[in-house]
């Protein structure tokens, strides 16, 4: 059997194991510790196939087995898991880039041959995200939720722009009204899809769907509102106790932390994941840093988010934001520099929750 790699025997020789995922089948190729191929092999992706491959794997001798495996979050997140929970390491492997293509060409054996020289040449150090517990369930119901208030803004939208060529006397009703009233008056029409040929009839029934259309997506989001409420306060507490950080903003910092949050070795590996790391800017006499335009973008607004809130009412960071502007830092630095301290005090809180979880 495989050995886990948290073990206190003499370490073996590794064989690294590369796969190029697919939605329905996964290849999967073989390298000796001298970087010799030893073999590949097309698998379903399936349970079953998960199991056959790891086996196969596993065949090619008794060595440490180690696993690259290619888009963990989507095709292949069903076949990390199985490999993490049977005891198998596995890093993410990043798809060869366009020079590479272009050079040695496009196919499943050669792609999942790359994945196994990253494997062996250490290029492949990342762990992968843990996809199960609480985090998993926010995430997913997050997903819809996000969904459905992106729809409904585009729905509000096109609300707006038909009230605003509709003909008298809807225009003068709806156009200073709320966008809660708009859909409100809407939901009332009772146009004749008979008489559809009426501009009149056809733009009333167009608001009343529209209108039904947010009004839907609005029960939508305060249901999963109310689960995520939920599913927060039991299982981030500390985080979500903290000054200007809500239900939406805990929610997003645990889902790109992951379950498994001790894949990240300290709180400056989750700062440059959520691309708050500082980056040198210095040339010449100039000796600063700049904002950092990397990593997870949503966490970044997250975090972004925290410290605008704090910087209007939390005494602390007013009076941080004062005594580095007295030091002739701009507002961008400041907030730079509060980035990187909230990414640590959320890091901590978040790792004490998902520990206790």
């Amino acid at each position: 059997m495989n050995q886990p790699r948290n073990t206190t025997q003499a370490t073996p020789a590794v064989i690294s194991v590369g796969v190029d995922t697919h939605q329905l089948t996964h290849h999967a190729a073989l390298l000796d510790l001298s970087g010799r191929e030893l073999g590949d092999r097309e698998f379903p992706a399936t349970q079953a196939g998960y199991e056959d491959l790891a086996a196969w794997a596993t065949s090619h001798g008794q060595d440490r087995l180690v696993f690259g495996v290619e888009s963990t979050g989507t095709y292949g997140a069903g076949l990390a898991a199985h490999l993490i929970a049977v005891g198998y390491e596995v890093h993410e492997v990043a798809r060869p880039d366009k020079t590479t293509r272009a050079m040695q060409g496009k196919s499943d054996p050669i792609d999942a041959y790359a994945a196994a020289r990253a494997v062996h040449a250490g290029h492949a150090q990342g762990w992968v995200k843990a996809k199960g517990g609480a985090v998993e369930a926010i995430r997913v119901i997050k997903l819809a939720r996000d969904s459905a208030v992106k729809d409904r803004t585009a729905a509000i939208s096109q609300l707006r722009d038909v009230i605003t060529t509709a003909p008298e006397p809807i225009r003068a009703e709806l156009l200073g009204l709320s966008a809660a009233k708009r859909v409100t008056k809407a939901l009332g029409y009772r146009p004749d899809p008979a008489r559809a040929v009426d501009p009149t009839q056809a733009v009333k029934l167009t608001l009343r769907a529209l209108a039904r259309r947010i009004h839907a997506l609005n029960e939508e989001i305060r249901a999963a509102d109310k689960i995520l409420d939920a599913l927060v306060g039991e299982h981030l507490p500390r985080l979500v106790a903290l000054p200007q950080v809500g239900t939406q903003i805990a929610a997003q910092l645990a889902i790109t932390a992951g379950q498994n949050i001790d894949r990240m070795r300290s709180e400056a590996a989750f700062a440059k994941l959520t691309g708050v790391a500082p980056v040198p800017a210095s040339s010449g006499k100039t000796r600063r840093m700049r904002l950092n335009r990397g990593g997870d973008r949503q966490a970044n607004s997250a975090l972004y988010m925290i410290v605008v809130g704090r910087l209007r009412n939390h005494p602390d960071t007013l009076a941080y934001s004062e005594r580095r502007a007295t030091e002739g830092l701009s507002k961008k630095d400041i907030i730079r520099c509060l980035k990187r301290y909230v990414a640590r005090e959320t890091y901590q809180a978040l790792k004490a929750d998902l520990t206790t979880t």
